[in-house]
């Protein structure tokens, strides 16, 4: 499908509500929890000033970048799987400076019921790394509940990432260590998904490659925050652990986004979680599907 401009533009602007598609006989669906503003000068400090004036259609009407937070529902006949689990029940002010320009969640599991899911058809919930905005509600219990609503299975978090807990909040890794499992690259965690160690945004942080009906599904987590990185694979993230290794692998993962049997999952992605990356001379693009 062919998008207008003002289309692009208006998706975006705007977190993304349930989206879902289908590779084979398995079905992933984007899964929102809220939201989050950030200021583009400081989240991507590399980037020249002039690209945010050139391209308005990726700001707000605050000149904020829009991001979702949020998971990844993979289902496979009966079973189910969640990649990464939203920030959680709360939200946090915008900072007074720096990137943060504001975040709150709280939307999961109502996302979740109407997919026709809840927690405890969940077995097992896949961390890309340890941020806060994505092992929410991993461990955090929703309003009036006595315990966390995934509190039942296993977290599945890289050895390399879980090893360098100590670079996290006290609290998260607290709170989550009693779930953990930890994984080996390579391994598969799920029918037709395997785990890959991607290092550079955290110290282990992970991708999951989805496959099936001949077509595979990469759920990159936090090594693109924006779409615009998809042309521009240098620039890196002030919330990078290792800006050099990141974007070492980035013009990597940009490069295998362009195979033809390869569809791309951004979690912060606006509302365009789901796309392609297409090749046009030596420049690369992000084409939202339209799902």
């Amino acid at each position: 499908m062919t998008y207008s401009a003002s289309d692009r533009d208006e998706r975006l602007r705007r977190p993304a509500g349930i989206r879902s598609v289908r590779l084979g006989d398995t079905k992933v669906s984007y899964v929102p929890d809220g939201a989050l503003r950030l200021r583009p000068r400081d989240l991507i400090p590399d980037a020249p000033g002039e690209v945010w004036a050139a391209h308005p259609g990726y700001l707000d009407e605050s000149g904020a970048l829009v991001a979702g937070v949020g998971g990844l529902l993979v289902e496979h006949g009966d079973r189910a799987l969640l990649i990464d689990a939203g920030f959680g029940p709360r939200s946090w002010p915008a900072a007074p400076d720096g990137p943060l320009g504001g975040i709150h969640g709280g939307a999961l599991l109502d996302s979740l019921a109407l997919l026709g899911s809840g927690p405890e058809r969940i077995e097992a919930v896949a961390l890309t790394h340890l941020h806060p905005d994505h092992t929410g509600w991993a461990w955090r219990r929703a309003p009036g509940a006595d315990r966390p609503a995934f509190a039942h299975v296993n977290c599945l978090v890289s050895e390399p990432e879980w090893a360098r807990r100590d670079l996290l909040e006290v609290r998260e890794a607290e709170g989550l260590a009693p779930l953990i499992r930890t994984v080996a690259d390579g391994q598969e965690i799920f029918p037709g998904v395997r785990m890959r160690i991607t290092a550079g945004h955290s110290p282990g942080h992970a991708e999951y490659v989805i496959t099936s009906g001949g077509q595979r599904l990469i759920a990159f987590g936090d090594s693109l925050h924006s779409s615009i990185q998809i042309a521009h694979p240098e620039w890196s993230t002030v919330f990078d652990h290792d800006p050099v290794r990141a974007a070492e692998h980035r013009r990597r993962l940009v490069e295998e986004l362009a195979e033809s049997d390869t569809i791309g999952f951004g979690i912060h992605f606006a509302d365009v979680v789901f796309g392609r990356v297409r090749r046009d001379g030596s420049a690369f693009t992000w084409r939202p599907l339209d799902v």
